[in-house]
């Protein structure tokens, strides 16, 4: 297990959280945002990412998407990669882990069962407007947190929000965070001109500089943000319990969140989990963004797809998607359950024949 679990950070926290029984709960969320023309490469058109994250969890829940007439998949020069979704199922069918979504503000609703936080989707970051009730979806976001931790000892919480790095930029450049060039993206040519130009622009709209609005945070998000990042920071707070979120340099936006909250918030029970693909990725720097804000410990899983025979797996190597629907998180909780990165990867392999 240890060679495909690459730490930054806390090695401990592995022997203990193989001791829990875990949860999956995974978050969607859509904003406007996701329908400009090269901000993200989660979904086959701009106008189809509304569907992508209803589509990711009707696939891990029911094998396939029930909203669209295929699998959501990122193409890219005439190559294509599968969703992560596809990896979050394989991982989580192996460890038998199991798995809930939240509906923080999806445009598509699934077609599988889901607790509702927040119905209404977010609007596109550029106008500075958006979304309008972020504190109200905290707060929802932390009764449910209260909720599942008498439920389980780990909760693993991942995410499907398409152009969620670019409204994460946008929430860490209000608080006054360097991130230029750091945040990841779906897309082996990350297109950080134009998230920065979308963020800067929604800055000026709303009337902020960056770091003006470093103990706002919900005034942030609602300039520029998205509603998975209150709805993910809620349920972290709510809960007194082991915390894995599942995810890349969105996460970093959730955790800057809680720490602008709560400068005092202990990151002791709280990690963050990828992947290989996003922690190396050369055009940006998810260690980096994790160590201005605290000292959380990052675990990143190598599936190694450079293995597979699997032409869209293999695209991930490719800088190709990198991460989405938890994979990562997924991925180091079947580790943590006694299963091989090489099941992991042939489970993964099989249900791409039998999917796509």
């Amino acid at each position: 297990m240890d060679e495909a679990i690459k730490c930054y950070g806390s090695s401990d926290k592995i022997d203990n959280l193989k001791c829990k029984d875990s949860l999956f709960l995974c978050v969607i969320a859509s904003t406007e945002t996701s329908r400009i023309p090269g901000i993200t490469g989660a979904g086959a058109t701009p106008e189809l990412t509304d569907y992508t994250p209803a589509a990711d969890v009707e696939l891990v829940i029911l094998g396939n998407p029930i909203c669209l007439p295929e699998i959501p998949k990122t193409v890219v020069n005439g190559g294509s990669a599968p969703t992560p979704a596809v990896i979050t199922k394989a991982a989580l069918d192996l460890s038998e882990i199991p798995f809930m979504v939240a509906d923080a503000g999806a445009a598509i609703k699934p077609n599988v069962p889901y607790i509702n936080i927040n119905a209404v989707p977010g609007g596109n970051i550029g106008t500075g407007r958006a979304i309008l009730n972020s504190e109200e979806i905290f707060n929802k976001g932390f009764i449910l947190g209260k909720t599942l931790s008498k439920l389980t000892d780990h909760l693993i919480i991942g995410e499907s929000t398409p152009a969620g790095t670019t409204t994460a930029l946008g929430v860490l450049t209000a608080l006054g965070y360097d991130v230029d060039h750091k945040i990841s993206g779906s897309t082996p040519v990350n297109p950080h001109d134009l998230k920065h130009k979308i963020v800067e622009d929604g800055l000026i709209a709303s009337g902020y500089k960056p770091g003006e609005l470093n103990d706002e945070p919900f005034k942030a998000i609602d300039s520029v943000g998205d509603p998975m990042i209150p709805a993910v920071a809620g349920i972290v707070m709510g809960g007194d319990i082991s915390v894995t979120l599942a995810g890349g340099t969105q996460m970093t936006a959730v955790c800057a969140v809680i720490k602008a909250i709560n400068p005092d918030y202990d990151f002791t029970d709280l990690s963050i989990a990828t992947t290989i693909f996003v922690a190396e990725d050369e055009s940006s720097d998810l260690i980096y963004l994790k160590r201005q804000i605290g000292d959380i410990t990052v675990f990143a899983v190598d599936p190694y797809f450079e293995k597979s025979n699997t032409e869209g797996l293999i695209n991930y190597t490719k800088g190709s998607v990198k991460e989405g629907v938890g994979a990562g998180g997924a991925m180091f909780a079947a580790l943590l359950k006694g299963k091989s990165v090489d099941e992991i990867r042939a489970r993964t392999e099989q249900l791409c024949r039998e999917i796509f």
